[in-house]
């Protein structure tokens, strides 16, 4: 407290270090932490996130469940308001993000106030950093101060923050590390109103809103240190004696810094979670959607994937990124692009594509959200500042500052217009942007450009016939375009992916094989209707793609949608993670082959199972000592008899619970049976689903990846099913093999697999 106490009413110095609540030093009350795992239902129970701070320790808010709640009054109808003619705030913060604003609330850093009595007041943040003091008066007016532009709280960084209210001078005032940056007039003489039936807050604002009826928006995400509040107005020289007294007594006379790892998303709480994938990539925690825009470059691939990081929630889209050297071992790298004060994309950064520029460098294509434009998607650049700076990683981009290709009307379905997929080959670089026809169903638009800034729209791509498909339905999102090579007939075969939305559309990912018209850049299919990669449900989705510069191999990456309700979503603190990176291929038989990449054999531990040609009951009988719910499975199964017939997985001893993957030979289909999965009355994963697969074969091979919560099959290398289970009983790990009739097991294999974070 380097004021010395004078006025001093409340103080939170965040020294703990540990445990789940944190002092007021003034009145030596210990506030609760509010933290989704100080009680954890999935993983193991732990602290809220503690970290070094600018005195002492400091307390990392994750943005959706860190919240202090300090009771100042009881909340008894016939207390008197109070009164106050001074007030002011000091703390030292460091936001991780930026929330969106919803509904024009700020993200509290410190708040006691009620809106609708305009009583309180509320120190907090708004849109990419800007902040805000406000306060209710007496006289029933509510004023605020805010940062001007330039003065933004920097994200990743510290940065001492005072707020002044001056009534008997009639004034508000906001300090930035020691400097004033703005301030507002009041009457002489206002008096602040206390708001007394409410709790004083810190993180949290006192009149959040709700999100699918769980998150509570407008929460402070970030690091907090050194939080004070004192009944009187500070000078201007007590807040720079203040600021000084910090950096001088243990910085040196220099501006405090913050470690990366001191403030970055951490996946150690979610290690332990007995339904997160581990060797599937995922975030470090909180939301992801569609993984997109892999690439190449200098020994590394680049993943990057839909992101918020305020929490496992749908909002605020930013772009996530991941480094691999084998495709297979990720690490986590910060945020590459997020919404910015900018009239490009201050509403959200969504999908797009990587490709090279004319030099061989990166870049990368976005669709930029801007919701004072209409429409309010278009598509835009980033480049990477390799190799002007160090930086092999990749880890700093920056935004071309207009759009590229802005829709116009006649141009598809106008205000969807999204996900760019863009390539480049000796003649210039071309895009393909999701959207739709209207009256006629969901379209890839085609863009062809020579400089890669100024582009040319070549019409419809190719386009849907909603009347005789109307699963595709109105409108499409990432298109996918790779090279498939020549069939036997000599001709070049390509391999269009899409993704339909809108009312009547099956959100799956469709595929063609056919034919590229380079004269009029459209696509003619070899047969007018579309296929499916995987007959799973809602778990295979938001396809990318590209060619492999090290094997040729065109690899797809697909999302892993985690079909969990909001709640267990919250519980959790994540929701999503990737598929597994899949090689396509041209068959002989001209269908399409997919095939898990072979590096994932890296993953493999102990080989618990070996076995060829056995009976069914003997093969179960050597399966009873198998159990994991990290494994890799090969099974050839042979049917003599048996018209189904598959392997049960995730099973309890008694078969209580048990997830069943099966082949229907009357139906021809590829199907999973989750009735029995799970007994917790949370969980959605229930029913049976599948999807058509014709063998032309007397076997049945299938390619298993278990990892936790995610289920990966793969049927002969022509079809995958992926699905989601998340069994209640701890002792769901059991294997078995299934058939309603007699069937011969002519070999099985089973890895335990390792974790890759």
């Amino acid at each position: 407290m380097t004021l010395g106490n004078q006025g001093l009413i409340m103080s939170w110095t965040f020294d703990e270090g540990t445990g789940s609540n944190t002092m007021e030093s003034i009145s030596k009350v210990r506030d609760r932490i509010h933290y989704v795992f100080n009680q954890a239902e999935f993983t193991e129970p732990c602290d809220p996130q503690w970290r070094k701070g600018v005195l002492g320790n400091g307390l990392l808010f994750d943005g959706y469940s860190t919240y202090i709640a300090h009771a100042i009054h009881e909340k008894d109808p016939n207390i008197t308001y109070q009164y106050r003619s001074e007030l002011s705030i000091g703390v030292w913060l460091a936001p991780r993000s930026y929330e969106w604003g919803y509904e024009g609330k700020l993200s509290a850093i410190v708040n006691h106030h009620n809106m609708d009595r305009k009583q309180g007041y509320l120190l907090g943040m708004y849109r990419h950093g800007s902040w805000s003091f406000q306060v209710g008066l007496e006289s029933g007016d509510w004023k605020e101060v805010w940062a001007p532009d330039g003065h933004e709280l920097p994200k990743n960084e510290w940065s001492y923050v005072n707020a002044v209210f001056d009534g008997n001078e009639g004034i508000m005032k906001l300090y930035l590390n020691g400097s004033e940056v703005a301030s507002t007039d009041l009457p002489r003489g206002s008096r602040l109103v206390e708001a007394v039936d409410t709790e004083l807050l810190i993180g949290k604002n006192n009149h959040s809103s709700l999100l699918a009826d769980v998150f509570s928006l407008h929460m402070f995400s970030g690091m907090l240190d050194e939080l004070n509040i004192y009944n009187r107005a500070l000078s201007e020289q007590e807040v720079i004696d203040a600021y000084r007294y910090v950096i001088d007594t243990d910085y040196g006379g220099a501006h405090p810094q913050l470690n990366d790892e001191d403030i970055q998303l951490d996946r150690t709480p979610l290690l332990p979670d007995r339904h997160r994938p581990q060797y599937h990539v995922s975030p470090p925690a909180h939301w992801m959607n569609e993984p997109h825009a892999p690439i190449y470059f200098n020994g590394q691939y680049h993943l990057f994937y839909q992101h918020n990081p305020l929490g496992p929630f749908f909002h605020q889209i930013h772009w996530g990124h991941w480094v691999s050297k084998d495709l297979v071992h990720w690490r986590d790298l910060p945020v590459a692009l997020a919404p910015e004060k900018d009239q490009l994309a201050p509403d959200g950064i969504w999908s797009g594509s990587a490709t090279y520029d004319a030099e061989g460098l990166p870049v990368l294509f976005f669709t930029a959200g801007n919701d004072s434009a209409s429409p309010n998607q278009s598509v835009a650049l980033a480049r990477s500042t390799y190799p002007m700076d160090n930086d092999p990683d990749l880890v700093h981009w920056v935004k071309h500052p207009e759009p590229l290709i802005v829709q116009k009307k006649g141009m598809g379905a106008f205000g969807d217009f999204r996900d760019p997929f863009v390539w480049k080959d000796d003649d210039g670089w071309y895009a393909l942007v999701g959207s739709g026809i209207e009256d006629e169903g969901g379209a890839a638009l085609a863009f062809v450009s020579q400089d890669m800034l100024n582009w040319t729209y070549k019409g419809p791509f190719f386009k849907a016939d909603i009347q005789k498909f109307p699963y595709l339905g109105p409108i499409w999102e990432l298109p996918v375009l790779l090279p498939l090579g020549r069939d036997p007939k000599g001709e070049n075969k390509f391999l269009l992916l899409v993704s339909p939305v809108g009312q009547g559309a099956d959100v799956e990912v469709f595929y063609w094989i056919g034919q590229l018209d380079m004269q009029e850049l459209s696509f003619i299919p070899d047969q007018e209707e579309p296929q499916l990669i995987d007959v799973g449900d809602f778990h295979f989705t938001g396809p990318s793609g590209m060619v492999d510069p090290k094997t040729g191999r065109k690899i797809v990456f697909t999302i892993a949608q985690g079909d969990r309700t909001s709640e267990l979503e919250y519980k959790s603190g994540w929701a999503h993670n990737g598929g597994l990176p899949l090689s396509v291929y041209l068959r002989e038989d001209g269908r399409l082959g997919i095939e898990p990449i072979q590096e994932l054999e890296s993953l493999r531990g102990a080989k618990r199972l070996s076995l060829y040609d056995k009976t069914l009951a003997e093969a179960n009988e050597l399966l009873q000592e198998v159990q994991g719910d990290m494994l890799e499975i090969q099974v050839v199964m042979e049917p003599v008899s048996a018209k189904q017939f598959g392997m049960k997985i995730r099973r309890t001893p008694d078969g209580e619970e048990e997830t069943l993957l099966f082949y229907d030979m009357n139906e021809s289909m590829f199907l999973v049976d989750r009735t029995n999965t799970t007994l917790h009355p949370g969980e959605k994963c229930r029913g049976v689903q599948g999807g058509k697969l014709e063998l032309l074969e007397d076997y049945l091979r299938l390619h298993i990846y278990m990892d936790r919560s995610m289920v990966e099959a793969y049927a002969n290398g022509l079809k995958s099913l992926t699905t989601r289970v998340y069994p209640s009983r701890l002792d769901a790990l059991g294997l078995e093999i299934w058939g309603d009739g007699e069937l011969l097991v002519k070999s099985l294999d089973i890895w335990e697999m390792k974790s890759i974070w």
